[in-house]
């Protein structure tokens, strides 16, 4: 095998993101990339807490209403339903690491670090920070967890232990009340329990009782996207859950309400900025 051939394996494989879980840890999943020069993420948003360590290039890194330029050292987060993108500037070389937390899990953390069991997950007010010993006991947690020979004590002991020290210093703050959030949550809720389905704009205003142009005003005001999007963006959530049990694609596509496999495909491409295939393996 040529230098040249060899040198382009290499590259592909460091393109390719790498996605880690665990039956034994159902609470977290992590994901990196080696070489992301060539990955672009639409913005979208998670139904989990998500914080990640930029290991290498700059980008332009967007959240809510929010953005700045981050580079190798910045720790981002993300708090469940942030709209968010973060893309590599140029040709250079981008890498990172990210870890997506069930919110169920994190708000019980929560509570036993002190908070009142009668508030559910307390949001961040920060959504980066350089803090150096952040940063490297992030990526610390996530080597722990890829590493196939560590025991699960090991590393649940060591995402506890992290997630804590997060807890502790970043302080985390409430976000603002926006009018009409309790019928803007049941939108959201409505949408996320009926989203393999076919919806409509009515069907959401009137389980939320907002008229259209207030739902679609405050709605994308509260989530920072469309109901629509967040249709979508909901569908690929169940996807992927439904892609961890090893189903096929073209059943998951037409089970999560997509037309068929390409576009799922195409979807979830954007969304993920990996393909079905790479996320299932």
């Amino acid at each position: 095998m040529s230098e040249t051939t060899e040198a382009a394996i290499h590259a592909k494989h460091a393109s390719s993101p790498k996605f880690w879980r665990s039956d034994a840890l159902p609470f977290i999943e992590a994901r990196s990339i080696d070489d992301g020069r060539e990955v672009c993420y639409a913005k979208h948003s998670h139904e989990t807490f998500s914080i990640g360590a930029v290991t290498g290039g700059r980008s332009v890194y967007v959240n809510r209403h929010a953005s700045e330029w981050i580079g190798a050292g910045a720790v981002v987060m993300m708090n469940p339903d942030d709209v968010h993108a973060c893309n590599p500037v140029a040709d250079e070389r981008w890498s990172y690491c990210m870890l997506h937390v069930d919110v169920t899990w994190f708000t019980s953390l929560q509570h036993e670090l002190g908070f009142s069991e009668n508030h559910a997950f307390r949001a961040f007010s920060q959504t980066m920070t350089t803090d150096p010993k952040l940063f490297n006991d992030l990526n610390h947690l996530h080597a722990i967890l890829v590493d196939s020979e560590a025991e699960i004590l090991h590393k649940e002991s060591a995402a506890v232990g992290f997630f804590s020290e997060v807890q502790q210093k970043l302080n985390p703050a409430s976000l603002p009340d926006h009018d009409a959030s309790r019928q803007l949550s049941r939108a959201a809720e409505f949408i996320a329990e009926n989203c393999t389905h076919a919806l409509t704009l009515d069907d959401v205003c009137k389980a939320a009782e907002l008229s259209p142009s207030h739902l679609i005003r405050a709605f994308k005001q509260r989530y920072g996207m469309t109901p629509h999007a967040y249709l979508i963006n909901r569908r690929i959530q169940y996807s992927r859950a439904q892609l961890r049990r090893g189903r096929l694609i073209a059943d998951v596509a037409l089970d999560a309400g997509f037309a068929d496999q390409a576009h799922l495909q195409r979807t979830f491409k954007r969304l993920v900025a990996a393909t079905p295939g790479q996320y299932r393996s």
